[in-house]
């Protein structure tokens, strides 16, 4: 009998590839591409089980067992490996060693059904030494981590499914192309935005002045600070509250005050040494990467999203030059100490490293996630100047950051001496004490390889001074030069960006490390939150979905509860908790808990129009509708009467103050100005700002009363009732050109648009009109069906038969899209290809001939730089294509019955 060979199913063709050579021909290694089943969609489920299965896939009365099937793309997939299951001996289960991946390994038993041995094979490198290891010793699959993987899915299911759809009913809907969803985790990570920018909202900003100079001896210079006026300590930024309001006795000096005593202090021209303190300190290094503190720092450093840096990790790792990129564990194997200690000997010197090797304790709860920090792989690291030919220049930073990280870990505490000078003035009738510090290195230690990046921080106040302080002794006299007094004033706690907010998801326990680049991922395309630079600035949407889950849904959205569902589905996979029991007590409720059921089935009433309006003046009220905020603004003496504002797109809430209210209230309406009369018809063309940009209207002639003659501005007739059989015919428009403007369009180039689309002419051949128009996604020919994009918006009025007929004989897509470019970028580093931006029909977006990522809403396409181009496209390409529809088999029509005789 042929002794058949091995199977090794891992989740990656990258790694299949990689860990095929280091088997050799007695194995045979393939992917399952990551999962092959999930939760079915209603369509999917039997009519025999619609009852018990029908309304989320999982049948709660029955121990919430789950229907799975087999997703459509992966039909191949299974086919593939059930073939390659009938030659082989043996399988090995190679899916990564965390909860997903054993998930993974469980759903493949359960497909494939092997009549043959089964194993389960983890590793945390793909190495050669680390895969063979990993084949002398497998263990069983994990039935805990598949029991904590499953119930996550379940409670996600059930979260998303009963509390989305209220959102939908009172909150409406989201950004264009995108459904309002709630999540377990999401919906705390959005609240932890909002709440942030709530923050900013109420903060009352303190202003404050202290008084800046040069202290001068020989040819030194250095600056100094006053600190203290008569004895008493100067107000400092984090002496006030976050109301503006002192929260300790200190001097507040005023602009005045600062002057006279910068004048005063100006013309004493001289300062004494009264004061030289010395301190000694150190720097201990950071550890090794965890999941979380790789993306904190690839965002900090290398500018990256959560998402894309996870999407190079995840390369390197598959590649083989780091270790499984998805851990909450900062201990490094005894061989990777090793191999970090002398690599920093070798490039540093004997000192760099201490005489014990570090370790660093374990946060993480749950024993069974993988062991090992993130570091490059192998016994010996290899330096990022030997693999720099090897990989594409994202995978290159990364690796770099890594290896640093690592090396760094294991090193010598850096060693500093802080030394601070505090200078005496007598400025007339106030004594003035400056202070000066001067930070030096006498051991730089493990910053010789590394340094952490750190969060912006509040307000520019209290920040350390670089600088070298020359010899001084007490009773040294020092001149004092460029006195200058300095207005400060406090700032609100910075925005999140996505390194900060990780830390905070991190910090509280929300979420595992391994979804924090999917959260802020959904975060950002539900339209909660878009982007600002690198801070996370939430829409108003997001308010009104957070004030409804807050009101109606306080646990779904408190953080301490958050972090506990985190706890239990840790204990699940420690065999410390039964998940039919835990799910049964989360959402049917216990006598802890009141359970999701019944919190859905006993909401009560929501009044959706309270939910989405939010008072900012006495008399402007803010209110989100069915296409975005809007200012909803009385008159006192009108109860009854009421006025539209909108509100500028790229206006962030913390940014809507009652001094910006009314700013846009007493703004003069861009548009509604008339133009002139059409001299065909009488009628009145008028150039208007909507909601969809700007355009030009004929509408019936008004009273004159109701034109204001300075301006030209029409004012708002008074409406009438009307039915659908008496309503007028909607009246003519046109939309403006990109190259035009409100402001300086006039009545001949508005009556010209008014004409669109203009008929070019017949073509010969089929006898079809061809007509020239404006549209959505600019000017363009059409001719039936069949359109083709024109160069620029004069050609709708210019261009003859013959070049309509010529545009027409060209391909339709091809050589013509090459210049149809908003803006050129060099090659991107993954393909090689260049990158371009270009205006597409759903908006602009960057492409490198092979990856389409749609510039995110609230970012100018035109600011888009080469960086943000490639971390775009890295972005998609790392999701991967959608998913194709499959369209819906239509029922045969149903034959017309003959027509009865008279």
């Amino acid at each position: 009998m042929a002794h058949g060979k091995k199977l090794v199913i891992v989740e990656s063709p990258t790694k299949m590839r990689s860990i095929q050579g280091y088997l050799g021909d007695d194995y045979e290694v393939l992917s399952s591409v990551g999962h092959i089943r999930d939760l079915a969609s209603k369509k999917d489920i039997p009519a025999d089980k619609k009852e018990a299965y029908g309304k989320y896939s999982i049948d709660i009365d029955n121990d919430f067992d789950p229907y799975y099937v087999v997703n459509d793309r992966k039909s191949k997939t299974v086919a593939e490996l059930k073939r390659a299951l009938k030659n082989a001996d043996e399988v090995l289960l190679a899916t990564d060693g965390d909860r997903e991946g054993e998930a993974i390994a469980w759903h493949l038993l359960e497909v494939l059904k092997p009549k043959v041995p089964v194993k389960r094979m983890v590793f945390h490198e793909i190495t050669k030494d680390a895969i063979r290891d990993a084949v002398q010793h497998t263990r069983e699959l994990d039935t805990s981590l598949v029991d904590a993987q499953e119930t996550r899915r379940v409670l996600d299911r059930l979260y998303g499914w009963d509390v989305s759809p209220v959102l939908w009913r009172k909150v409406g809907s989201g950004r264009e192309g995108t459904a309002l969803s709630a999540g377990r985790v999401q919906s705390a990570a959005t609240r932890l935005v909002v709440d942030r920018e709530r923050e900013r909202m109420a903060f009352v900003s303190a202003s404050y002045w202290d008084v800046e100079a040069s202290a001068v001896r020989d040819a030194s210079a250095f600056t100094t600070r006053l600190a203290r006026v008569d004895g008493a300590p100067l107000a400092r930024g984090t002496d006030f509250d976050d109301r503006g309001a002192l929260k300790k006795a200190v001097v507040a000096l005023d602009e005045t005050q600062a002057r006279e005593l910068a004048a005063a202090i100006e013309a004493a021209g001289e300062a004494s040494v009264t004061g030289i303190e010395a301190k000694p300190g150190t720097r201990s290094p950071k550890p090794a990467f965890t999941t979380s503190t790789l993306q904190q720092e690839a965002g900090r450093k290398l500018s990256m999203s959560a998402k894309h840096a996870m999407s190079v990790a995840q390369r390197l790792y598959e590649k083989g030059y780091i270790t499984y990129m998805r851990t909450d564990s900062t201990a490094l194997s005894s061989q990777a100490v090793k191999a970090a200690r002398q690599q920093a000997v070798s490039l540093y010197g004997d000192r760099a490293v201490p005489p014990n090797p570090r370790t660093y304790r374990n946060n993480s709860k749950n024993a069974q996630e993988a062991h090992e920090a993130i570091r490059p792989s192998g016994e010996v690291f290899r330096t990022p100047a030997s693999v720099a030919g090897e990989l594409d220049r994202d995978e290159q930073r990364m690796y770099d950051l890594v290896w640093k990280r690592t090396v760094a870990s294991q090193m010598s505490d850096a060693k500093y001496e802080t030394t601070t000078v505090t200078l005496r003035v007598d400025a007339g009738e106030r004594v003035a004490e400056f202070t000066a510090s001067g930070t030096v290195y006498t051991f730089k230690g493990f910053l010789e390889a590394y340094e952490e990046g750190r969060d912006e921080k509040r307000g520019d106040a209290d920040k350390a001074e670089d600088q070298s302080l020359p010899a001084l002794a007490v009773g040294d006299t020092l001149r004092m030069r460029d006195v200058e007094p300095k207005g400060h004033a406090t700032s609100p706690k910075p925005r999140y960006t996505e390194a900060s907010l990780v830390k905070a998801l991190e910090e509280k326990g929300i979420g595992r490390p391994s979804t924090f680049a999917s959260i802020i991922d959904v975060i950002l395309d539900r339209g909660y939150v878009t982007k600002r630079g690198q801070a996370l600035v939430p829409s108003w949407l997001a308010f009104s979905v957070v004030r409804l889950l807050e009101e109606h849904f306080a646990d779904l959205v408190d953080y301490d509860f958050t972090a506990a569902l985190e706890d239990d589905l840790d204990a699940i996979a420690r065999g410390e908790q039964k998940r039919t029991e835990w799910l049964r007590s989360f959402y049917f409720g216990s006598d802890e808990q009141v359970g999701l059921r019944n919190v859905v089935d006993n909401l009560g009433e929501i009044d959706a129009r309270e939910l989405n309006s939010t008072r900012i003046t006495d008399t402007a009220t803010l209110r989100f509708g069915k296409y975005g905020p809007y200012l909803e603004v009385t008159d006192p003496a009108e109860p009854d009467s009421r006025r539209i504002v909108n509100i500028p797109d790229d206006l962030a809430p913390d940014e809507l103050t009652p001094e910006k209210v009314q700013e846009l209230i007493d703004a003069p309406v861009a548009g509604d100005r008339v133009l002139g009369a059409n001299p065909e018809n009488g009628k009145l063309i008028v150039v208007k700002d909507g909601r969809y940009g700007p355009y030009v209207q004929e509408v019936e002639p008004e009273d004159p009363d109701n034109v204001d003659e300075a301006t030209g501005e029409v004012a708002e007739a008074p409406k009438k009732k009307t039915t659908k059989k008496d309503a007028a015919p909607k009246p003519r428009t046109a939309s403006l050109f990109r190259s035009m403007s409100v402001e300086t369009i006039d009545l001949d180039t508005a009556l010209r648009l008014l004409t669109l689309p203009r008929i070019v002419g017949a073509d010969p051949e089929s006898g079809e009109e061809i007509t020239a128009q404006n549209g959505r996604f600019g000017p363009y020919l059409k001719k039936g069906t069949d359109s083709r994009s024109l160069d620029n918006e004069q050609q709708i009025f210019d261009i003859t038969l013959e070049e309509a007929l010529a545009k027409y004989a060209e391909p339709k897509y091809g050589a013509r899209r090459a210049s149809s470019a908003l803006k050129e970028f060099d090659n991107d580093p993954t393909s090689g290809k260049p990158i371009r931006l270009r205006d597409g029909r759903f908006g602009p977006y960057v492409t490198d001939g092979e990856t389409n990522a749609t510039i995110p809403k609230g970012e100018n396409a035109m600011d888009v730089t080469f960086e943000r181009a490639v971390e775009l496209i890295a972005d998609k390409r790392a999701k991967g294509p959608a998913p194709k529809r499959t369209a819906a088999k239509r029922a045969p029509a149903k034959k017309k019955a003959p027509a009865k005789k008279s």
